[in-house]
């Protein structure tokens, strides 16, 4: 933990957009009590929630979890409408000021960046949002602007042009220095990271011990990902890899991803006899606590890194099959094709498989 985590009447915001990220601020306020604060001690959670229906969903009931856990839960409507940006900082501005500490999911997020130019807090912590967070730790070691993977290179839009100078302020600010301090919490493999900036290893304990172990099945479930949705992968090459996998491996179920589209999986479900499952919860929370496949299937993802973790001491096995560079849109980021290839590598106590035909 940085060296001012545990300071004595100190108070934490931290800042959500997505179910994983609560999940992981759960993870990083219980490895802080484990160092002798008491549960829940000081710290508000902010969900600035999105539109997504599947996304709020999951973010109630992750939020639901929050409060047993002693947490104090403010919900803001931060996307309800034009005005909507304005009162939310508006009403955000004050406890910005007052926090010794901000904790936030998605450093990538023009929320956050700009919620980061009103605190004067002198310690920062980042929990992952996934994969992105090793992406975060190697551009800003590399000193470069803060852009999500996925996105495709070239210049900058009008938006990015706009929001520059607050994107700009947010990287200063999540640079370390004699004033300030930052952590990054994180599931991933990071082997290294800037000069000042603590990793803390996030191994799911609190997961762990809220929930299982569970009952396991003798068949295999498939986890599915957005990224036919975000651009990289084709959705034809992408149906035939999971009817590939499925078939091989005699998968039954087919775990949705939040982000995937309603059609998209009403065609997988008609071409591949798959059960489509919606979760309510983050599945790292779903498969602790089962039932869940004795194999579960995955396509490069974070779920390749958590669930290993999260599942530990089980007789579950997590298969990561690699995605083919044919598979990529044209519309594909350049550094889409090695930013998958690392997750894959990168996976420990998972067993690869080799990219299925789509034929």
């Amino acid at each position: 933990m940085s060296p001012r985590a545990g300071s004595a009447g100190s108070s934490t915001l931290a800042f959500v957009e997505s179910p994983v990220q609560l999940l992981n601020v759960l993870e990083w306020a219980h490895a802080h009590a484990q160092e002798g604060a008491a549960p829940g001690a000081g710290l508000t959670l902010v969900v600035l929630s999105p539109n997504d229906p599947m996304t709020r969903g999951q973010l109630r009931r992750m939020a639901e979890l929050a409060r047993d856990e002693g947490h104090t839960v403010r919900w803001e409507e931060a996307r309800g409408g034009t005005t909507a940006p304005f009162h939310t900082i508006g009403g955000l501005a004050p406890l910005l000021r007052r926090a010794r500490r901000i904790v936030m999911g998605d450093p990538f997020s023009r929320y956050v960046q700009l919620l980061l130019t009103i605190t004067r807090a002198r310690d920062l912590v980042v929990v992952d949002d996934g994969t992105a967070t090793m992406e975060f730790v190697a551009q800003l070691a590399r000193g470069e602007r803060l852009v999500r993977w996925h996105r495709r290179g070239g210049r900058p839009g009008p938006r990015d042009v706009l929001f520059a100078p607050v994107s700009a302020s947010a990287r200063r600010r999540l640079t370390p220095s004699d004033r300030r301090s930052v952590e990054v919490f994180s599931s991933m493999p990071i082997e290294s990271a800037p000069d000042g900036v603590t990793i803390t290893a996030n191994d799911f304990s609190w997961t762990r011990a809220r929930f299982g172990p569970p009952r396991i099945t003798k068949g295999a479930d498939l986890v599915g990902t957005s990224l036919v949705e975000t651009g990289v992968v084709d959705p034809d090459r992408y149906l035939g890899a999971v009817r590939g996998l499925a078939t091989a491996h005699g998968a039954t179920r087919y775990f949705a991803h939040r982000r995937e589209s309603a059609g998209k999986l009403h065609r997988l479900a008609a071409e591949t006899g798959l059960e489509i499952v919606r979760p309510d919860l983050p599945l790292e929370l779903i498969a602790r606590r089962g039932p869940i496949g004795r194999t579960i299937l995955s396509f490069p993802s974070t779920v390749v890194h958590t669930l290993p973790l999260a599942l530990a001491g089980t007789e579950v096995r997590v298969a990561v099959c690699d995605i083919d560079p044919a598979w990529l849109t044209e519309n594909a980021s350049p550094r889409a094709q090695g930013f998958l290839s690392g997750v894959t590598g990168t996976a420990r106590d998972v067993h690869r498989l080799s990219a299925v035909s789509t034929v």
